[in-house]
């Protein structure tokens, strides 16, 4: 019966030393009010250009990204969300900020899209893609 005991209390060590270093060890940033700019830098002039932009609110979610060339802004894209904290629409812009596309999205119960409605700046439905989780089993 000791030994039992004392196996089962290496066999508990031995799992948890396992899970520790499968953990992911990087620390997670805190993304309240982080602005994180991403510059591309040209190799022969040395010049710094912004390339992409995203912008977290004081919760530290996603509310707004911008995607630049050398001559400005390409695309905008912001995010709101429901109050199940996740993402309800997605509202998609040109370089002129004008309105090209809104997604919406419903989630299933384990946090993870279920379906994504897109829409033209008028309302009307292009498109809807649903999404499918299936486990493979590894033998």
């Amino acid at each position: 019966m000791k030994k039992v005991k004392i196996l089962s209390l290496v066999a508990l060590l031995l799992i948890g030393a396992v899970s520790a270093f499968s953990q992911d060890s990087t620390p997670k940033i805190n993304k309240k009010n982080l602005v994180i700019k991403e510059w591309n830098t040209d190799a022969r002039s040395n010049r710094k250009v912004l390339d992409h932009q995203t912008v977290y609110n004081s919760d530290g979610k996603k509310i707004e990204e911008k995607e630049y060339t050398s001559n400005g802004i390409k695309w905008t894209k912001r995010y709101e969300y429901g109050a199940d904290g996740k993402v309800s629409r997605e509202l998609s812009y040109d370089e002129r900020n004008k309105l090209v596309s809104v997604k919406k999205f419903e989630w299933n119960s384990f946090g993870r899209k279920k379906i994504q409605y897109t829409y033209d700046p008028k309302g009307k439905l292009v498109s809807t893609k649903v999404y499918e989780y299936i486990a493979e089993d590894s033998e």
